[in-house]
């Protein structure tokens, strides 16, 4: 080869190199990236507190009015320090003082079932007054963006999350679960999720029953909790119309779970499907008296009814734009499968049926906390939440308990320390709302401002915030889903 020929051979060399490190450098720059409305202001730019003064107050703590005028609440830095009556509190030099005017003030709402793809839709949930998510099942960045949250590096809900779902093969796994079947396998990967830094398991339909009882023997003796759907064992020819589950739905109760997800799957496995009150009743009783929560997300399985009866019109609302591109693009088919179903045959009278179970687990006494789904097929990250509450009020709850659900019950139970009433000590996390939600529920969906941690939030913050919430990435979700199958812990 002669000089000028292994010169221009370098040259071309050294050019894919640099071709290659540039696209990989900007491949980082996207996978990394989040929108800048997430960023929080420097410290020197923030009050040190804020007054919110002539409020109409619904604190959440228990054995308090439903809610109480004229209150004024005091934070400094991330925690709520004074609550009393208006015009008594005397605001420290340097606090933000915000006449509220007689809106209503209530506790963040957290959203206990959620699939966090990408980090614009943590605008999404803070625009609507969502300041604590958990999120179910694990991507590898979940746990680091915890901890970004936690430090105060960006903005966003309060986040918990489980680790990789556990489930066995059969006719509900899904590409992104660990696959465990013996007693060894299953004692691996609860062991691995452990030393990741996972402290909740998510448990799935399918999940043999060897491997069950490795998982609950093997989270208890490490102080797991455990949550998901009450295993179901081998689904053979003839399971659950013609012969019951494997393992029924009674092997799930005082076994160690906090949550069992979904009114809809609770019905399936319970009931075998079948709309039956009596049996609900039946269900409803056993489960009070074991003492697991339940998770609703009314609102994924009336969203396919939704889309039924309007032929698809439904999917071009408002919000949508937000729902993660990768979700959209990979749920194409089920748009058009929903949009040209029958809705009057099967999906509306069981949507019916699960407002009068949830009405029936209420009046039982059973812990209900109000979920979404939301990061699935046509749920909007953020706004659903009011669409739920809507739902658990037409179930038959009472709005102030609808709160409840999303507010005091659900950090109760999943651990939220020191959020889901507003009361001396507890962490600052609230929303201004224009008007009462315990006339109109569906108001929580457009606060005035929020905070997060004594951040707070106006309303032209939160009109960047719905804006931002847009910004979802279909290279950095990809990413993320293809990282997702290639490892294993």
């Amino acid at each position: 080869m002669t000089h000028r020929k292994r010169t221009r051979a370098k040259a071309v060399a050294i050019t894919v190199a640099m071709l290659f490190l540039i696209f990989f450098a900007l491949l980082w720059h996207v996978v990394t990236d989040f929108p800048q409305v997430l960023k929080p202001r420097p410290s020197q730019e923030t009050p040190i507190g804020v007054l919110i003064d002539n409020v109409r107050l619904i604190s959440m703590v228990p054995g308090a009015p439903d809610a109480e005028d004229a209150q004024a609440v005091l934070v400094l830095g991330d925690r709520v320090v004074e609550v009393g009556a208006a015009g008594q509190i005397a605001a420290p030099e340097g606090v933000l003082t915000i006449d509220a005017q007689g809106r209503t003030l209530i506790p963040g709402l957290i959203d206990a079932h959620v699939h966090l793809n990408d980090e614009a839709e943590l605008a999404g949930y803070l625009a609507h007054g969502v300041t604590g998510l958990r999120n179910m099942s694990a991507y590898p960045f979940h746990l680091p963006l915890a901890k970004r949250i936690k430090e105060g590096r960006i903005l966003g809900p309060d986040l918990m999350t489980t680790g990789q779902l556990l489930n066995s093969r059969g006719p509900n796994e899904t590409i992104l679960q660990r696959t465990v079947t013996t007693d060894a396998e299953a004692r691996a990967a609860v062991r691995d999720q452990y030393k990741a830094g996972y402290h909740t398991l998510k448990l799935y339909s399918n999940l043999k029953r060897e491997a069950f009882d490795a998982i609950m023997d093997e989270a208890a003796m490490l102080g797991m909790q455990v949550v998901g759907h009450s295993p179901e064992g081998e689904r053979i020819a003839g399971i659950p119309h013609r012969k019951p589950f494997e393992i029924p739905w009674e092997a799930s109760l005082g076994r160690g779970f906090t949550t069992f997800e979904h009114i809809e799957t609770l019905v399936w496995h319970s009931l075998r499907g079948e709309i039956d009150e009596q049996g609900m009743q039946e269900v409803a009783a056993k489960l009070a008296l074991s003492g697991e929560a339940v998770t609703t997300t009314l609102i994924a399985h009336k969203v396919l009814v939704l889309i039924a009866e309007t032929q698809g019109a439904y999917l071009q609302g408002p919000g949508f734009d937000t729902i993660n591109p990768l979700v959209r693009l990979a749920q194409r088919s089920d748009a058009k499968y929903w949009s040209e179903v029958d809705p009057a045959v099967y999906e509306g009278p069981r949507a019916e049926f699960y407002l009068k179970a949830t009405r029936i687990l209420h009046e039982a006494g059973v812990s209900l906390i109000a979920a979404t789904d939301a990061g699935l097929f046509a749920i909007v990250p953020g706004a659903s939440m009011a669409r739920e509450l809507e739902l658990l009020v037409e179930a038959g709850l009472s709005p102030h308990d609808a709160l409840a659900s999303a507010t005091r019950i659900s950090a109760q139970v999943l651990g939220f320390e020191q959020t889901g009433v507003i009361a001396p000590g507890y962490r600052a996390n609230l929303v201004l709302l224009p008007e009462d939600p315990l006339l109109d529920i569906g108001i929580v969906e457009f606060p005035t401002a929020v905070m997060i941690g004594g951040y707070w939030m106006d309303e032209l913050k939160l009109e960047e915030l719905r804006k931002a919430a847009r910004d979802s990435s279909l290279i950095r979700s990809a990413w993320r889903a293809l990282h997702m199958l290639m490892r294993s812990y």
